[in-house]
């Protein structure tokens, strides 16, 4: 321990510098505590004087270090070094200069007195955007990509050779806070620390910047910011965004000057609202519940979020029309002992400020973007569980204003309006279950267009769960307007991925805390057993949405190198591109996906196809089986979701649809050929297709009986055979048949059927009684064509639809039920010749179907000669059932294509863009 100690202390201490850091700011700061964790020694630092009394960020921490720190208002006097002030700095001894954000006023006789010089960090990829506006011009001009670039400190303006650089990928959306808290930040930081060990280890580079290309815009003013309106929208929302919120882009409107903030790009569909007619555009503007829309002068369309007046007050642009400010509320006593107590963290934070008066104004006595997140932090720290965001500050400015403000949000007042929901409500296993039963469209439940509802049946009695709407096509137009909307116009296709996940990452916690509830609907809805719902039925759901949600934010641009063919992604795109010309593919969300899903697994089948979808940033429109309903109702409350209870023609329209760009599909294979069919005929939409199955299982006489004969009944009988992957066929080597068969029989008769609430329970009802008509149907057609039934084979006399768990054996393949699929507590059995592996293979693949399959045998070397050639998308061996959402999931020939779950599953719903690039 002690030699690994020393060799970590060795390598610890070995190339490191004596530095002297000159700048500020919280950057500064960050890059003075990383670099000393490095083990740099930091022999002084420069900063600013304190303002109104209070330290700059990085004298802060580096006087508590005790590292000396000097305040000098300025380095030079008309243009000349100021003697002492050098003498000073040369005192420290420093071997270079750090200089975070620091600008050119340091004098050259300081620049150039470390053995290594001056390194300086600059938020543009040089030689483009010289100057210290440089990240708007970024944003201003459209570029596609930004960055930043640490260079070695020369007499020019940004002009010095260039040690590193790194890139990113400009979103559509981005201002010069997100750019910075994404990537010029946190990745600046780690930059700085690297080139100074660069340096150290003598191994830093100097590229000599090229004049070509380069530029240098002046620094951006309140006075030269007005918009022109007369212009392209894209034109007009990068002014804007380049501008948010330093030094702020204008323009007039009824007279006043406003300034406009959160500007994004819209779609063809413009949400309705109210016309306002604003200074020099080419067209009125349009208040709507989600901001403000102004057209360019090519009609296209884009949206301001805030507006901010002249006096420093800012409102949400959708409240423009609203009339008159709100009326003051009267604070109660221990309200107003809140407010002091508010005013003394004003004072705090505004220490220059004589006394807190009702009309002093945050912003006008000197408060930053930092004091604003001090401000909240303290409060919400105070008011435990208050939500309080940093927006709130910049729309009540004044003290009286913000006091308002907060005690409205202390009461509850100001929050959004409560979701209205016609709860069904049933008292049922030891509790009060609440199922929405309506339409859910544009946020919002609703019954169906028509009126129109129908019965939901508990298949363990019979009886009439509650009646839920029977939707039209008039309702799927309606889901999927609002759905195309809330993806061009709201935020969640332009969502920051590592958001969206944050929402995803809360949706599986809200299903995890009622998962006791989900389950109890899951099981007297679709007759699932009450302890596999818990565990299957819901506990995957919840797994699944927690596995996509942790890939929202890893969905990035691939590279291609032409001829190396290696696939690479991370920050340093544009570098990678400059270098190495090549072709490069970009994915994109595809808009309006719609969902199809069955009766068997309700929740679950939601989850697998919707956490895909949701986390490749698309909106979706649901459908779910008519016959069950309740909890995909359950956890479809979010604006992004649209929840279509199933009537006649509901499917169909969804195929049909032109918005829709994606179908997912998980049913039969009849219904899964006719949506496809429509898919291509309407607007040739992406089709995922999970059909039917017919998955052969094959047992070898090697095999460990005990598991083969518990793995097979599971295969067979989990969900009561109401499982897309269960085991249609067994396949049982002759010299095993008669024993395995044995031990199936005296299990099966072990087998508790009955109601899927009770806990000891092993086998509930089948889902609908037109199902379990189909099932004895089934059975009848068996016994008719010779096979033999050796047990069960018709429903329980009893109230409900249960099937008794059923075994046929003596099964030929030309048979009805060797062939088709049964979807219920079946087992059909055929033997097959001791050692003819090739030729039970050749009866198992001799089907259309290829959905799932399995192997039993303890011989390694047959079990994978085996998987090998069984045709299907999924191979258990010696094992049933073992789905994993890491795990892609889907089938092959008539069992359909496109998968579920896994990375896979994120192509589904996701559309690649090559991109070729020349330099």
């Amino acid at each position: 321990m002690l030699l690994l100690l020393s060799c970590f202390l060795q390598n610890y201490y070995q190339n490191k510098l004596r530095l002297a850091l000159i700048g500020q700011s919280l950057f500064g700061q960050e890059v003075y505590t990383n670099l000393r964790k490095q083990g740099h020694k930091v022999v002084g630092v420069f900063t600013v004087p304190d303002r109104d009394g209070k330290a700059d960020p990085l004298a802060v921490v580096a006087e508590k270090d005790g590292t000396p720190v000097f305040k000098f208002p300025r380095w030079r006097v008309k243009g000349k070094p100021i003697p002492e002030v050098v003498e000073a700095y040369k005192a420290v001894g420093a071997e270079l200069n750090v200089m975070p954000f620091c600008s050119q006023f340091i004098p050259m006789n300081v620049i150039d007195h470390p053995a290594h010089g001056s390194i300086i960090y600059h938020p543009s990829i040089l030689p483009l955007h010289r100057g210290a506006s440089a990240i708007n011009w970024t944003l201003i001009q459209g570029d596609k990509k930004a960055g930043f670039s640490i260079f070695w400190a020369d007499d020019g303006l940004d002009t010095g050779p260039i040690l590193l650089q790194r890139e990113c990928p400009v979103e559509p959306n981005d201002t010069v806070d997100s750019l910075y808290n994404r990537f010029l930040f946190p990745e600046g930081i780690k930059a700085m620390v690297e080139s100074v060990q660069l340096i150290a280890d003598g191994k830093a580079t100097r590229v000599p910047q090229t004049e070509e290309g380069a530029s240098y815009e002046g620094i951006q003013k309140k006075s030269n910011s007005k918009v022109n309106l007369a212009q392209p929208a894209e034109a007009i929302h990068n002014w804007i965004r380049g501008h948010d919120k330093v030094p702020g882009a204008w323009t007039v409107i009824d007279g006043q000057t406003v300034t406009l903030y959160g500007s994004s790009m819209l779609g063809e569909s413009v949400p309705a609202g109210q016309p306002l007619e604003i200074e020099g555009a080419s067209q009125a503007g349009v208040v709507t519940k989600n901001g403000l829309v102004l057209y360019g002068s090519d009609s296209k369309a884009l949206m301001v979020k805030n507006l901010q007046y002249e006096d420093g007050k800012m409102i949400s642009a959708a409240k423009y029309f609203s009339s008159g400010d709100t009326a003051r509320v009267e604070l109660t006593d221990d309200e107003k002992k809140i407010a002091e107590e508010i005013r003394d963290i004003w004072k705090g934070i505004l220490s220059n400020v004589a006394a807190i008066e009702e009309t002093t104004d945050f912003f006008k006595s000197g408060a930053a973007s930092m004091d604003v997140v001090r401000l909240v932090e303290e409060i919400k720290q105070k008011c435990a569980g208050l939500q309080l965001q940093n927006e709130d500050v910049y729309m009540a400015t004044t003290f009286q204003d913000f006091i308002q403000m907060f005690v409205r949000r202390l009461r509850g007042e100001d929050q959004e309006e409560e979701m209205v929901i016609d709860y069904a409500t049933k008292d049922v296993n030891n509790m009060t279950v609440k199922m929405p039963w309506q339409c859910f469209i544009n946020g919002k439940f609703e019954d169906a267009e028509n009126g129109k509802t129908a019965d939901t049946i508990n298949p363990a009695d019979g009886s009439v769960i509650c009646k839920v709407a029977y939707a039209s096509v008039g309702d799927v137009d309606q889901a999927v307007a609002a759905a195309k909307e809330a993806f061009e116009v709201g935020p969640w296709g332009r969502m920051d991925p590592r958001d969206r996940g944050t929402l995803l990452y809360k949706l599986a916690d809200l299903m995890e805390e009622h998962q006791e509830e989900l389950a109890t609907i899951e099981s007297i809805d679709s007759g699932a057993v009450y302890t596999l719902a818990l565990k299957t039925h819901v506990g995957m759901s919840i797994q699944t949405f927690r596995y996509f949600a942790g890939w929202c934010d890893k969905i990035q641009v691939q590279i291609h190198l032409k001829k190396r063919n290696v696939p690479f992604s991370g920050p340093c795109l544009s570098e990678i591109i400059r270098k190495n010309p090549n072709n490069f593919t970009d994915l994109h969300c595809k808009g309006v996906c719609a969902i199809v899903i069955p009766w068997n697994y309700p929740l679950m089948m939601l989850a697998w196809k919707s956490a895909a979808c949701l986390a490749a940033g698309n909106t979706l429109v649901l459908k779910p089986a008519q016959v069950r309903t309740h909890t995909p109702a359950h956890v479809t409350t979010d604006s992004v979701i649209d929840f279509i209870p199933a009537g006649g023609m509901v499917g169909q329209r969804m195929s049909d649809h032109p918005d829709i760009r994606k179908l997912g599909f998980t049913g039969s294979t009849p219904i899964g050929k006719q949506i496809m069919k429509s898919c291509a005929l309407s607007n040739l939409k992406k089709v995922s297709l999970e059909l039917g199955g017919k998955s052969p299982l094959i047992i070898f006489s090697d095999c460990d009986m005990d598991k083969a004969v518990r793995m097979g009944m599971s295969a067979v009988f989990f969900n009561k055979g109401e499982n897309c992957i269960a085991a249609g066929r067994l396949f049982v080597e002759e010299s095993i048949h008669d024993e395995y068969i044995r031990r199936v029989v005296e299990e099966i008769k072990k087998m508790k059927v009955g109601d899927p609430l009770h806990r000891s329970t092993d086998h509930g009802p089948q889902n609908h009684k037109a199902h379990m008509d189909k099932l004895v149907e089934y059975c009848e057609v068996g016994v008719k064509e010779g096979a033999t039934l050796v047990y069960g084979g018709k429903q329980v006399d009893r109230p409900g639809f249960f099937m008794e768990p059923t075994l046929f054996t003596d099964v030929e393949d030309h048979m009805f039920i060797a062939k088709e699929e049964s979807f219920g507590p079946i087992m059909v059995v055929s033997k097959f010749k001791d050692g003819d592996i090739d030729g039970v293979l050749s009866r198992a693949n001799d089907t259309e179907f290829g959905l799932a399959s399995g192997v039993f045998t303890r011989d390694i070397n047959k079990a994978m000669y085996v998987s090998e050639r069984l045709d299907a998308g999924t191979v258990f061996v010696n094992t049933y059932n073992k789905t994993d959402v890491a795990s892609p999931f889907g089938g092959f020939k008539q069992s359909g294509f496109g998968k579920d779950l896994g990375e896979d599953a994120l192509n589904e719903y996701l559309r690649t863009k090559a991109v070729t690039v020349e330099y």
